[in-house]
């Protein structure tokens, strides 16, 4: 397959956009630098809050913003585009509007993905923005593959909020047996067979191999999809790792 130019728009939030380039880095096949993907990043960290603009019916200044950044990656002649946060993709559809470049849809790819993990008829459960629940994109994605979401209360949601806004973006020290907690609910209380990670924040904590086992993060299927468009190989790491351990 021919090597295509990745572009990024980033900055929402930027710490999770570092590890967004961190994980393609890490996980493509690669042996020397000319291996690797060719990336235009663009850490736009004053882009206006999505959840806010979706939830307070302003989304023109933030479809500007976006605006100007495709313009700039068409500039840079990228082949296709990721966007590494879950609640933008609200406006997906008035995105691709705006380019002829390939815009990967961060959420149908992992539904998608889900629904090739755990079968049609499987029931997932999803921590994500208050921008992310109200717009029901995760919703719709979930009725197109006949997957049954759990969406949390909303005392549950005021707490997950409460940990993306005023913990990981405020200082990234988020109390990991907090989230953990959550997940072991959505899991054992409310018989999911898996949660979403539906903000990519949550990609900026370390959690325990146990509850990642019961996790699909979002983050990681963009990179995967991000890594198979540029023509590269994603690379296995469990495998990598089984490797060093027998050496």
């Amino acid at each position: 397959m021919e090597h295509k130019i990745l572009g990024v728009i980033g900055g929402m939030g930027p710490k999770a956009t570092s590890v967004f380039f961190d994980k393609v880095v890490e996980k493509t096949e690669a042996h020397k630098d000319q291996d690797h993907i060719d990336m235009v990043i663009l850490n736009h960290a004053t882009i206006p809050d999505r959840t806010t603009v979706i939830l307070e019916n302003n989304e023109d200044i933030f479809l500007e913003a976006i605006r100007k950044d495709i313009k700039l990656l068409e500039a840079a002649e990228v082949n296709h585009i990721a966007i590494p946060c879950n609640t933008s993709h609200y406006f997906y559809e008035k995105f691709i509007e705006m380019t002829d470049i390939h815009i990967i849809h961060m959420v149908d790819e992992t539904v998608k993905k889900i629904a090739e993990t755990y079968g049609a008829d499987c029931k997932i459960g999803i921590m994500a923005t208050t921008g992310t629940i109200k717009s029901g994109i995760y919703e719709k994605s979930a009725k197109k593959f006949n997957i049954n979401l759990s969406v949390p209360n909303q005392v549950l949601q005021d707490q997950i909020m409460n940990i993306i806004y005023n913990d990981i973006k405020n200082n990234l020290n988020a109390d990991t047996n907090e989230i953990q907690a959550i997940i072991h609910d959505f899991i054992f209380n409310q018989n999911c067979d898996g949660v979403i990670l539906a903000c990519t924040e949550f990609s900026c904590i370390q959690l325990s191999k146990e509850i990642q086992g019961y996790c699909i993060d979002a983050l990681d299927v963009l990179v995967e999809r991000s890594i198979e468009l540029s023509g590269k190989q994603v690379k296995n790491l469990q495998q990598n790792k089984s490797n060093a351990a027998i050496i």
